[in-house]
Parts: structure tokens; sequence; C-alpha cells
């Protein structure tokens, strides 16, 4: 199985050399949630397919094995955040701002904060 498959849905102990993006959500979904989902999980294939140290996963916040995720960064609802080790952002806001209307803009944002926490 491919590592940026985005099949994990389990939370799993990070590793500090890995970014990961996770993609946080509840049970109801809407159109805009399912298509951060979709734009975050083809922004990381396309561009890192091959790259071991960046992993995608969706995480359904209901889940108990999410449970410590979900407290860690503070998620209500959806989230789409980006983390290294200690060294994380929240870009929730933006993803569901430009996901349907700019995805390109949301793919960008992405690659721009995962290659920050590559380097």
């Amino acid at each position: 199985k491919a590592p940026n498959s985005g099949n994990e849905t389990e939370a799993t102990v990070a590793d500090a050399n890995i970014v990961y993006v996770y993609y946080f959500h509840g049970k109801q979904r809407c159109m805009t949630c399912n298509t951060v989902e979709k734009v975050a999980k083809e922004a990381i294939e396309s561009n890192y397919a091959s790259n071991t140290n960046v992993k995608f996963l969706v995480l359904p916040t209901y889940e108990k094995p999410n449970e410590t995720l979900v407290e860690k960064y503070e998620i209500s609802w959806n989230g789409l955040i980006i983390d290294r080790g200690d060294n994380s952002v929240n870009i929730t806001e933006k993803a569901f701002a430009n996901a349907v209307k700019n995805p390109e803009v949301l793919v960008d944002l992405i690659k721009q904060e995962v290659e920050s926490r590559l380097n």
C-alpha cells in the first residue's frame, strides 16, 4: 500500500521526522468538507507520492483512537492541520475559504506549509 494513500483513519504516535497532513471531520459532512479532503489528498498524492516523510491522514473526530489529536489541535468540528514534531499550523479557515472556488490556492498553501516543514 502506498504511504500516502489516505486510507489510514487511526491516529498513531507521530514520528518527528514526518510531516503529517491531518484532515479531521465529523459525522455530518457537507460538499465543502468533502472537497477540502479531496483537494488536500490530491495535493499530497500528486506532489509527495514518492516522499515517505509526508503522510496524509483522514481522522474522524468521533472515533476514540483520534481523541488525543482532536484535543491536541483543539478541533471542534473539521480541521486541516499540517504538523511535524512541535511545528504545526492550522489552515482550516483558508482551506474552507478556497477549496471549492480556488482549489489551486489551497494546493499551493499545502505545498508551502509542507515544504517549510521538510527542510
